[in-house]
Formats: structure tokens, sequence, C-alpha cells
């Protein structure tokens, strides 16, 4: 049960606090893998203070839910993806965990009073400076969503990747931690696009290309996308026939054949 609400306790709560991933995104090496030049690789985890942890995903997975903190749309959406998963999502109530995935760009240029500079011309205190705000940014936001989970007695940990992709960033996260529920927060506009099979978002790309184990669930203003969907369709006629089945809703998966025997390693920050 959660006691503690700031964000420093949170980083030694519930084994091991803030994980981050950093990814390396280069433009000659897009499709991944390892070079000299530096390729794309979500593998790369990082660790600060020398402190690790790992969590067995296998004896809980039934209770563990990923929820994703955009940082490209309204706060509120990933609010309203946090409360309906509290709500909602959790076969046993009595252990739900809660992990907030949140993709923060890469720091490829720092503000001067000159301008714009590439992050490696700038000297290290004002670098370290503009870091140092950007985390507390981060701190601030995460801080909203854990005060959520600590008043509803979830526990909760964080997950951040550096990444500038940030749909396709949580993709490749899903078999890493091999994360069987994940829940995104949209709006309207997104949900209308992904009926129609058009949009190239990020909760787009995860809805299309997340492996079959991933369960994958669409909350828009606090109603899932299956729900939404039957509150707007037209009422039905004297011989109303059978709705056809929305294939770009997707489907959870009762049974699951996958399973991993491995627990994961992440690397434990301060942010």
């Amino acid at each position: 049960m959660a006691s503690s609400s700031t964000y420093e306790e949170w980083e030694s709560y519930g084994g091991g606090g803030v994980s981050e991933i950093e990814e390396e995104v280069s433009k000659n090496n897009v499709n991944g893998g390892v070079g000299n030049n530096g390729a794309y690789e979500l593998g790369s985890i990082g660790e600060e203070g020398g402190c690790r942890w790992s969590l067995d995903f296998e004896e809980r997975e039934e209770n563990v839910v990923y929820v994703a903190v955009w940082r490209e749309v309204e706060e509120a959406l990933s609010m309203d993806a946090l409360i309906w998963t509290i709500n909602n999502a959790f076969l046993d109530r009595s252990s739900p965990l809660v992990f907030l995935v949140h993709v923060f760009p890469q720091t490829k240029y720092i503000p001067t009073p000159l301008g714009k500079l590439p992050i490696n011309q700038v000297n290290p205190e004002h670098k370290e400076k503009f870091l140092a705000e950007e985390r507390s940014k981060r701190r601030d936001l995460l801080q909203k969503f854990l005060n959520v989970c600590s008043a509803s007695q979830v526990k909760v940990d964080t997950v951040l990747i550096e990444s500038d992709m940030e749909g396709k960033a949580i993709l490749d996260l899903i078999p890493i931690l091999n994360i069987r529920k994940l829940v995104l927060g949209a709006n309207k506009t997104t949900v209308r696009r992904m009926r129609s099979k058009k949009g190239n978002g990020a909760a787009d790309l995860i809805v299309q290309k997340a492996p079959e184990f991933c369960e994958v669930k669409i909350i828009c203003e606090g109603k899932e996308m299956s729900e939404l969907a039957t509150m707007e369709s037209p009422s039905p006629s004297p011989s109303p026939s059978p709705r056809a089945t929305d294939h770009s809703t997707p489907k959870l998966a009762q049974n699951q054949d996958q399973t991993r025997s491995d627990s994961i390693a992440c690397g434990c920050f301060k942010i």
C-alpha cells in the first residue's frame, strides 16, 4: 500500500523508483542495431548512483498495467487514462501496480543569449543548469500522477525514456519489459483517425503495431474507445443489421501463451 507522496520518496519506493532508458537515434541508421556512427539502441540501459533493481513480471503480470504519460497531447488525457486504469484495469484489487511510461525528447540544443547552441558547444555550468530545469519539469509533471496513485493506494513506479520518437520508443519497450497491458490516453481526433486507419501519431503507431501479447486500451474523456463507439453509433433501424466489428479497436487477448521466465533489470535514476 502506498504511503509516500513526493517524487523523491517514490525514487526509493516499490523496489527501485525511477528507471530511465536512454535511446540513441542516428540519422544514418534509423532501423536499429549498433554501429560506430551512433545507432538506434533501445537496449542501452544506464544507471546512476549504483542502484539496480529487477521486476519479476511473471508472478503478477495480471495486476501490472503500464500507462503512457504523453508529452504531445494534453496532460488531462493521460490523467484520464490513469484514473480509468485505477478504476477498471485490475483483476485483483489487493495488489495493483502501475508503471507510468514517459518519453522525453533528446536534448540536442540549449538556449543561450546567443541563441540555441548544440549541447556540446555549451559550457558545463550552463548545460547542467538547463538539464536540471528540464528534470524539474518532468518531476512536476509526474508528481501529479504519483499523487493520484498514492491517494488511491495503488503502488506506482516510473519508466523514463529519452527519445525523439515517442510512439516507437514505447513500442520497443513492450517486448523488453514484457508489457501485457498498456493504456493510452487520446482525444477525439485521435480516436477518429484510428477508426479510419489514417493516423500516424504515436498512439496510432502503437495500436497498429503492438505485439499480440500486449493488450492496448485507448481512453478518451474517461471512456474506453469501444464504449465511445457504442455511444456514438446511430439509432438502430426497425430491422437492424449486426454492427461490423471495428478492427481498429485493439482486442484484448484472454489467454496468453507467451510467457517470460526471466526478470527485467533496469537502472535506478535521480531525475
